[in-house]
Order: C-alpha cells, then structure tokens, then sequence
C-alpha cells in the first residue's frame, strides 16, 4: 500500500516491480491522474480515495506500506497493525532540523529527533536515517528521517 499517495510515484515504483498496489488518498484528481497512468502502462494500482483515520485499516492486509511525506501520530498503531506477520514498513517524512525551508511549516507536520523510531519501536528496525545538517548540505535528502521496519512475526 501507498499511503497519502499523492500522484502516486511510490505505487508506480512497487506495480513496476511486479506488486499488486492500493494507493491511498484523500485527493480524488491526484488519484485520477495515477490511475490514468496506472492503466496506461498496464500496472496492477487499485485507488482509494479515503480520509486516512486509525479506523481505515484492517488488521494483517498488506506486506509493504510505504508513506512518504506524510504524518499523523495518531494512525501510527493502525499502520503497525494492518501489516502482515514479517510486512515491512517504508516511511519517510520531514524533521523539525531544517537545513533547507521545504516542506511544512507547522510543527505538528514535523519529528522530533529519532520519533519516527519511538512511533514505530514494535518493530525490528532495519534501516534508520536523519538527514539534516550530516556531511554536505548541498547533496542529498535533506529534513527528513527515513525508517524501514518489519513487523515481528
């Protein structure tokens, strides 16, 4: 599943790789525009439209949920919980440490240092990043933290 999917180029990324996608969104035109691409390359993307509340998930559906520049605390147990025994988590979104003023303003749209692994400390982590001042600034993701996780099984 593509949470808060946007246009949807992380569901595009996994359909080409051979998976069957949900891609989730409360925007019913950046969801048209994906499905329009979707069917023209012939890719397996289902699209939702859905205001994304702890309740949109049923318990042990997906292998792979992937959420990209998106946060809301209160649906992070849900996310846990709608992942199958062994499913992996992809997540990454902006930091309160800004190098660079992209992304959100409001602080409540921002992780505080290491969050994303106190959300998410069920699961085994396997990959754990914050971008912000680390080497060169001008190279790379910068304000934001990226988590890969796995949920035990």
């Amino acid at each position: 599943m593509d949470l808060a999917c946007g246009l949807g180029a992380n569901a595009l990324l996994l359909a080409q790789q051979g998976m069957t996608v949900q891609a989730w969104d409360i925007s019913t035109l950046a969801l048209q525009k994906l499905q329009v691409q979707a069917d023209t390359e012939a890719l397996s993307i289902k699209t939702f439209t859905k205001e994304i509340t702890p309740y949109s998930f049923s318990i042990n559906s997906f292998d792979v949920v992937v959420v990209g520049r998106f946060l809301d605390r209160s649906i992070c147990n849900a996310i846990m919980e709608c992942l199958k025994p062994n499913g992996l988590l992809f997540y990454q979104t902006y930091t309160q440490h800004k190098v660079y003023l992209h992304g959100p303003k409001n602080p409540k749209f921002l992780l505080a240092d290491n969050e994303l692994l106190s959300l998410f400390s069920p699961m085994k982590v396997i990959y754990y990043r914050e971008n912000s001042a680390v080497g060169d600034t001008r190279q790379g993701l910068r304000n934001e933290a990226q988590f890969i996780g796995q949920k035990r099984g």
